[in-house]
């Protein structure tokens, strides 16, 4: 077991580097959980506006208005006061005005006049109110037409409440974005950075000055030092897994427990690890000289980070454009995070979310093989070079 005992020596030379890659997976795992876990557990919510409300009309209908716009917002009854509304809006005690004129029926209604408002610059929420004004006043104007009074038409718009939405039974996980997605989405920059730095490294350092040459001369045969080359990689890749699938338990053993595609989890992870470790042999073997520790340091960076940015582990693949997924379905990152998000979202996967979720196990099945091939190839190529 010299080569292995080799591969295993260089290996605890480096753990710094590849407890420090760790630290900075944990540390990003956790900033970007909290940043964007509040967001996207909860979707799309609307928000309360501070509303201040000029009524010079004191009809039903203006009352109307005012009582549905309670619904949603903050409304405070106020009087024409100029230099008092520009003042309040100037310090944000509100954030739009609303000023219903006399006649507002006559006016708004049956002479489809514009609503005066009044709303802080730039102000996104403004849109949100803008709508629902409209809503409700295109809603009398088609009670008008159908000959009702004003009187008539407030009694009628009384009944306008808020949409009710009851979340069905679909087969999915839930409606919110799990906190143990993030975790799992994140884990490619991991296994690319610690996996490629610390197997490059050791492969990096079997191809320097004679000591290929040496190897081939020695009597250990080739495919012994494959063998235990290949054992070594297993052992560090195999540690890696189970410290990822164990901080994972850490953190979210209660919600894992209690939910199903767990063991998609774990084949998936796995499967980026067998990603990961054909690359950084790929890598190691085109790395040698005085400044290898630099040059694989500088090429694990692009390949981890742009891997990362590409494929959906850093921004989402639904924000993604489409000519960026055409790109990235060529990287086997995509396909990984493809699966975790059905794992995420359905949770038991059956039917046409598991004929996805073997899809995207199949390729990278797929670039494992391809990779092995190309490594082997290229190994076979280079011990030939040296060996003449």
């Amino acid at each position: 077991m010299t080569v292995y005992k080799g591969y295993m020596k260089i290996m605890k030379r480096n753990l710094g580097m590849v407890f420090l890659y760790i630290v900075i997976f944990v540390g990003f795992t956790m900033l970007f959980q909290k940043l964007a876990g509040g967001d996207a557990a909860g979707g799309y919510q609307a928000r309360s506006v501070r509303i201040a409300f000029i009524d010079e009309d004191k009809g039903s209908l203006a009352q109307g208005l005012k009582a549905y716009l309670e619904q949603f917002h903050e409304v405070t009854v106020m009087k024409q006061d100029k230099a008092r509304l520009q003042e309040a809006l100037f310090y944000r005690d509100v954030e739009y005005i609303v000023w219903i004129p006399e006649d507002f029926f006559e006016n708004c209604i049956v002479g489809e006049e514009s609503l005066s408002v009044t709303q802080v610059p730039g102000s996104y929420t403004a849109f949100y109110v803008d709508q629902q004004i409209s809503s409700y006043l295109n809603d009398a104007r088609v009670c008008h037409a159908a000959g009702f009074t004003q009187e008539e038409t407030a009694e009628s718009l009384k009944q306008l409440k808020p949409a009710e939405v009851e979340v069905l039974d679909n087969g999915r996980a839930s409606g919110e974005t799990s906190t143990y997605g993030y975790y799992f989405r994140y884990i490619p920059y991991l296994f690319l950075s610690v996996v490629c730095y610390g197997m490059g490294y050791v492969i990096s350092a079997f191809h320097k000055g004679d000591l290929p040459k040496r190897m081939c001369a020695c009597a250990v045969s080739g495919r012994r030092q494959n063998m235990e080359g290949l054992l070594a990689a297993a052992t560090f890749g195999i540690c890696l897994w189970a410290l990822s699938i164990a901080g994972a338990f850490f953190w979210y053993r209660e919600i894992l427990s209690e939910r199903g595609g767990v063991g998609y989890f774990f084949l998936n992870t796995l499967l980026m690890m067998l990603v990961a470790l054909t690359i950084s042999y790929l890598v190691g073997m085109f790395v040698h000289g005085k400044n290898s520790a630099n040059v694989l340091n500088g090429i694990v960076t692009v390949l981890s980070m742009g891997m990362c940015f590409l494929c959906g582990v850093y921004v989402p693949l639904e924000l993604l454009n489409r000519s960026v997924k055409t790109v990235s379905q060529f990287l086997p990152v995509y396909w990984y995070e493809v699966v975790n998000d059905y794992i995420v979202e359905f949770g038991n996967v059956t039917g046409e979310a598991k004929q996805a979720v073997l899809q995207g196990l199949g390729m990278q099945l797929a670039f494992v093989a391809a990779l092995v091939c190309l490594t082997l190839a290229i190994s076979k190529w280079k011990r030939g070079h040296f060996s003449s």
